[in-house]
């Protein structure tokens, strides 16, 4: 296992700028997760870290070792892509050990090395069948052993679970879990769902347009973000975000007008530099954030768009008629209806509070 280390990387196509100088220390042993929105140059940094696409600027290290011009078959790496690309005509042996057979590895070895490969991801049954008699899933199981045979000290996985379906996800979220604790090898993984961010990871960079929006531990981001993007992008359901105007600025705290929501007044303490009055804001609060009627700062009462039903909790989709729809999480609440309203309550410590520009104010 090895450490990634990136200082200053930046990739230009022409004049457009796609990365744009980031700065990243990914420890051995680590599982890393690239996650953002489509386009924000996740897919293009892991081509980069194995060698796919030049580095325009900056450096890569490798087991502290440089390898902006090191050929990709010599960086110790092994990559699994979105598309299993299997051989067709090849068995599932066959195709875990491919790589072995090309490096002229002793056949011992091989077939030593494609059955511990296939113990550890449970694909002994399986070894004689061709892909096409295996499911999405026993797929993708055969494309990372294919990569566990190489014994590489990094692994590049680039959105390896976006072509199955929901059950399948979960299944193999699980599995490549398992994979990394039993393996102890340092794991980058692409996605832009934030499930699988938050469920996999050790360490999240979040990106966007080519910039390192924040980088932590999932439940760091989640509880502590540093601006608005990170907020709403992280989290299932995502965070509200409720327009507010500044009344009142002072002895460490603000006094908001939430201007769509009746111009309700709440105080929220601030430790930091207070914005002016009159200035424009966005107050977020997590759906499960939200308490009953008279147990937080300030009540609002929403009219019902949709109450979906979960059974243990209930998600309850209110407010649209206002401008700005509110995502309410309550637990064990059944008698919800899309014809009924709703009053919750705001708790001033647990809300959150943005600059018109999207940064955090604490």
């Amino acid at each position: 296992m090895s450490s990634v280390t990136l200082s200053g990387v930046r990739k230009t196509f022409g004049s457009l700028e796609v990365i744009k100088g980031v700065d990243l220390s990914i420890d051995a042993k680590e599982f890393c997760v690239f996650v953002g929105p489509s386009g924000c140059g996740k897919s293009t940094l892991l081509r980069m870290i194995a060698g796919l696409e030049p580095i325009s600027a900056g450096s890569l290290e490798i087991g502290g070792k440089r390898m902006n011009d090191v050929d990709p078959s010599k960086r110790g790496i092994a990559m699994v892509f979105q598309s299993y690309a299997l051989y067709p005509h090849m068995s599932v042996r066959e195709n875990m050990g491919f790589a072995l057979r090309f490096a002229k590895v002793p056949k011992e070895e091989i077939d030593r090395q494609v059955n511990e490969a296939a113990r550890i991801l449970a694909l002994e049954p399986l070894l004689d069948r061709l892909p096409k008699q295996l499911s999405g899933g026993q797929r993708q199981r055969v494309a990372i052993g294919r990569a566990i045979v190489r014994h590489p000290d990094v692994f590049l996985f680039d959105e390896p679970l976006s072509n199955l379906d929901a059950e399948l996800r979960v299944h193999m979220r699980i599995e490549i879990a398992r994979l990394h604790k039993e393996l102890q090898t340092t794991m980058i993984y692409v996605t832009h769902d934030q499930v699988e961010a938050m469920t996999l990871a050790d360490k999240i960079v979040v990106l966007r347009e080519g910039v390192v929006e924040q980088v932590g531990r999932p439940l760091d981001l989640y509880d502590d973000p540093a601006n608005q993007f990170v907020a709403g992008f992280i989290g299932s359901p995502k965070m509200n975000f409720l327009a507010a105007e500044v009344v009142d600025a002072g002895a460490g705290a603000v006094t908001l007008k939430l201007v769509k929501q009746g111009n309700a007044l709440l105080r929220l303490p601030l430790g930091g530099p207070l914005p002016l009055p009159g200035d424009m804001v966005q107050l977020g609060l997590r759906p499960e954030h939200f308490v009953g009627a008279g147990e937080g700062d300030v009540d609002l009462t929403l009219a019902i768009d949709v109450a979906e039903h979960l059974g243990s909790t209930s998600f309850v989709y209110a407010g649209s008629a206002s401008g700005e729809p509110l995502i309410i999480e309550r637990d064990g609440a059944r008698h919800h209806t899309d014809t009924s309203a709703i009053t919750v309550a705001i708790p001033a410590r647990q809300a959150f509070l943005f600059d018109s520009e999207g940064q955090r104010l604490r």
